[in-house]
């Protein structure tokens, strides 16, 4: 005859007493021989088990509302844990299951918090300080009037050091993101995130490779330095070049293809 699950007095209405499930889950799972064991009898006793149970989870889901996350997705979330705490709970460690599967469901539901509702990843030291600071500053905005409390008093109100209060109020900033597409505060004329956003400047790089060649470029013959410039400056022809020169075409073209090797190989050198 399999045990009923009663419910005794209890100062919550949904801690039933299952603990002859529990017991008679025990004796299944310590019988020597694996075959011997009703696992019909064994999942219909956890299905029980956790069934009682269930309110007791959902109440617990029931404090983090109002906190980002949809309150079914917390149920389910907290069904999970009760799940694990009915697998892992041992009735003859002498302790009451509740006191086992309150942190246990908790724990699960500020696990979820923590790995799925941060929009940046965050450490979970980060996470506490970012807790400790946002309950001190929650404590001495109710004291101190007219301003926000500072660093100092943020830091000693939470017992950390600066250092780290700093660390918790950055946190604060990290736990939902902006869209790119959101208007600013203040704005009248739909400027957005994004609108503020630069973009890289091209001619960056060419700033850079100027700089770069102007030593190698100082140390050319003056003869070289002018056929340089007026091919990319002046943006004359090798044949004009020649004929400004009173020389052939080829010897300008070696000229120039010699002068580029040895101007870009001196630059690479400077920068390794």
């Amino acid at each position: 005859m399999r045990p009923t699950t009663a419910v005794k007095q209890h100062p919550h209405d949904d801690a039933p007493d299952t603990s002859a499930d529990f017991r008679r889950l025990s004796e299944l799972d310590a019988l020597p021989d694996p075959s011997s064991r009703d696992e019909t009898e064994k999942e219909r006793l956890r299905a029980d088990i956790v069934s009682a149970w269930l309110p007791m989870a959902e109440r617990l889901a029931g404090r983090f509302r109002n906190r980002g996350e949809a309150y079914d997705d917390l149920r389910q979330v907290a069904a999970l844990g009760l799940v694990k705490a009915v697998d892992r709970y041992d009735p003859d460690q002498g302790s009451a299951f509740e006191s086992y599967a309150v942190p246990t469901v908790t724990g699960e539901i500020k696990r979820h918090f923590r790995d799925h509702t941060w929009t940046l990843h965050v450490p979970r030291r980060v996470q506490d300080l970012r807790n400790r600071v946002r309950f001190a500053r929650q404590e001495l905005t109710q004291t101190v009037s007219g301003r926000g409390p500072t660093l100092a008093e943020t830091a000693e109100r939470a017992g950390l050091s600066e250092d780290e209060a700093r660390t918790g109020i950055e946190a604060l900033e990290s736990y939902s993101a902006l869209s790119l597409d959101a208007e600013l505060n203040g704005s009248e004329d739909g400027y957005a995130l994004r609108d503020a956003i630069g973009s890289e400047d091209a001619a960056l790089d060419v700033v850079v490779d100027r700089e770069a060649a102007k030593p190698e470029l100082r140390r050319l013959p003056e003869r070289e330095r002018d056929i340089l410039y007026m091919r990319f400056f002046d943006d004359m022809t090798q044949s004009h070049i020649a004929e400004e020169l009173g020389i052939s075409q080829m010897h300008v073209s070696r000229l120039i293809n010699r002068c580029c090797a040895r101007v870009r190989d001196g630059a690479r050198q400077d920068a390794a």
